[in-house]
């Protein structure tokens, strides 16, 4: 199972349900990278998209602790067991984690490949991914050259879990 998220130099995600900076090369990465897949995400990261509504031409699986919570377009679990269990039917390298940080945080034991686009900024931020640098159990197995957005630069790295 894959990872993605965007962090800052703090390795913060958000601030007040929303994400930190909107980086057009990043939105495309992941466009690219989870077109066609599985996205995981929680209910609150669902309600910061266009219309509160799941992403085109995934299949966009919830994780919400809330039974009743239902969503056209969409599979709704209620567990990481009911996750599992939905997940069976799916290839592993084809599921994408998308957040926020307490799916991050539930999920990331499960995860193998994190794709992480990092911005050298710190903002102002409310939830934070945990920092695989930090991490023995996380490597770095790739990066780009870094970029630069008007006056962010940011690089994207790809960790994998050590076997």
């Amino acid at each position: 199972m894959n990872l993605i998220v965007a962090v800052d130099a703090n390795w913060a995600i958000g601030n007040k349900n929303q994400l930190l900076v909107r980086i057009p090369n990043d939105m495309k990465q992941f466009r690219q990278m989870t077109t066609g897949k599985v996205v995981v995400l929680g209910r609150k990261t669902l309600e910061t998209f266009p219309q509160g509504l799941p992403l085109k031409n995934r299949t966009n699986i919830i994780l919400s602790g809330n039974k009743d919570y239902r969503v056209k377009d969409a599979v709704v679990v209620h567990s990481v067991e009911e996750l599992f269990e939905e997940l069976k039917q799916y290839p592993a390298e084809d599921v994408y984690v998308i957040g926020g940080d307490s799916v991050y945080k539930q999920l990331l034991p499960y995860c193998n490949v994190a794709h992480v686009t990092k911005i050298d900024h710190a903002y102002e931020a409310d939830s934070f991914f945990p920092n695989l640098d930090q991490d023995p159990a996380w490597e770095i197995t790739a990066d780009s050259e870094e970029q630069v957005y008007f006056d962010i630069t940011y690089q994207f790295v790809k960790y994998e879990r050590k076997s």
